[in-house]
Formats: structure tokens, sequence, C-alpha cells
């Protein structure tokens, strides 16, 4: 049998704590009306329409609990209303502890797959290609399924954590020089790994890149703002080949207002720490009893 692999293991505990934090096999009202186990499936089913995402984390909620899974539908597809995405058969009195948990996994990372989606329509008719991003600003404990999310809703995770990728921001240079903090991360980073440094003008802009930044974080900046800053860098020679992201209060409905700023690629922490949760609905009832193969 094959281990399970670091990914799993983190799912399997990411779940435990879910159903422990619902104590779900403490249920008063159901062990209140079925003193014995009864046989039921459930058919789980979406309530408007957006993208699927969390199918891994709600399969795996109703597994860790012994009960069986049929139809599984795929992660990233578009669902409307009665689109059915999952099928549970088991113990009813189970299926009743899971429900609340299985259910809000699929509703968070399904809202945030489908405002990743409406960002990415935003950004698709840009003069250059525009790729939108996750940020780090999740929700603790959720990051992974949130940036799965992201990817199921046509997005990029982006850096994970700290440990990866190097981006010099404001609070480093209250400590640092700039030169010399781009120094100083060059000399850390692997061979073709960016140095960002994160900007809110055409000075601090022009000031990075010559210091050495082969990527830049505009922040805060309105599209006429970021528009001037980029060209600022096209005059000066210096946005060949270096790497522009905008971010900081762009939605995913105001993505389409930076579509001419000439930039790369747009990063929304709007995607993770404020999605709409989309609705799912379960419904439960008694098992049909299968004939016998004749």
């Amino acid at each position: 049998m094959t281990p399970p692999s670091p990914e799993e293991r983190a799912l399997a505990a990411q779940v435990a704590r879910a159903l422990a934090e619902d104590r779900w096999d403490r249920d008063r009202t159901t062990r209140a009306l079925f003193d014995r186990p009864v046989r039921a499936e459930a058919v789980v089913t979406a309530q408007a329409e957006g993208v699927l995402s969390g199918m891994a984390a709600a399969a795996a909620t109703a597994r860790a609990l012994g009960l069986t899974v049929g139809t599984a539908a795929r992660d990233g597809r578009r669902v409307r209303p009665g689109t059915v995405v999952l099928r549970l058969r088991g113990d009813a009195r189970t299926i009743l502890g899971a429900e609340r948990t299985l259910l809000n996994f699929l509703m968070h990372a399904s809202g945030v797959a489908s405002a990743t989606r409406r960002a990415v329509a935003g950004a698709r008719t840009a003069p250059r290609p525009l790729e939108v991003w996750a940020t780090r600003k999740t929700l603790p404990g959720l990051r992974d399924l949130e940036k799965a999310a992201v990817v199921h809703g046509g997005g990029r995770p982006h850096r994970r954590d700290l440990s990866e990728g190097i981006l010099i921001k404001n609070n480093h240079l209250a400590f640092v020089p700039l030169a010399d903090a781009v120094r100083r991360a060059r000399a850390c980073a692997p061979p073709g790994e960016r140095v960002q440094v994160e900007v809110r003008s055409v000075r601090e802009a022009l000031d990075a890149a010559r210091a050495g930044a082969d990527a830049l974080l505009i922040d805060n900046a309105t599209p006429a703002r970021a528009r001037g800053i980029v060209r600022a860098l096209v005059r000066a020679g210096l946005r060949r080949g270096r790497w522009v992201e905008l971010s900081g209060g762009i939605t995913p409905e105001r993505v389409g207002r930076y579509r001419s700023v000439g930039a790369d690629a747009v990063s929304l922490g709007a995607l993770t720490h404020s999605a709409r949760a989309l609705p799912f609905h379960l419904t439960l009832r008694p098992a049909r009893l299968r004939r016998p193969a004749s």
C-alpha cells in the first residue's frame, strides 16, 4: 500500500480538525432521534452558478467517517442551481454529523474559485497577457484549500509562504537601504530567481529598477498612477525583461480597469479573504435496496 503523500496527510489533518471543531460525534439532535444505524444516501447539489472547488476536502471528510463516496464532480467545472456534485452512502447519523463540515469546505472553496474566474474574465482582453494571482491574505489554516481554489478558477497561486520568493517591502527598507537590500537579497537568491521590490511611486520604481530589482510590485495605485509608473520605466529603458505586478485594493470586479496599465500580473487578496461563499445543499433520504446481481 502506497503511503500517503505530505499533501494527503495535511488534508487529513485539516479534515480532522474541522470535524472535531463541529463535534460531529456529539450531535444531540441525531442521538435523540436515532437509536440505531439507518442506511441512507445523500446528494449534494449546487444552489447557485459558479465554479466548483473543495471536492478533495469534501470527499476526504466523508471517507474519514467511513462513508462511501459515489459521484464526485471535478474541481474547476461550472455548476448551476441543481448540479449534483457529490453522492454519499452510509449511516444517516454519520452523514448528518459530516454535513456542515463537508458543505463548509465546498462553499468557501467554490466561492474563491468563482471570484477568481470573474477576475480572470476581467483580465482577458488586456493588450498584453495579464495573469491573476492570489496572495498570502488567506484565512488561517485554509491556505492550501484557498490556493487550490484559485487555480481551479483559472488563476495562479503565487508564493505559498514566506519561504517562497523574495519580496523587499517598505518595512524592510526602513532598516536597510534599497541598493544594499537588493544586493543582499541577490546574494541569497538561487540563480534565476527574481528579486522583487514593493514600490508606490515613479521615483521608487526607478530607484528599485536601477538598484537591480528584476521584479516590481506596484502597491495601492490607481490605474492611472500605475500606468504612469510603467510608462516611466519604459521611457527610462527599464521595463523590458522586468516583471511588474499590481496589488492593493484590487477586487475581481475592478481587474478590468487595470488591463491597459501594461503590467504582467495583478494579485488580489480579495480572492481569498473576501470571497462570497457559493451555496450548496445536502439532501438525505433512506437508501434504496439494491437488487442482488442475477
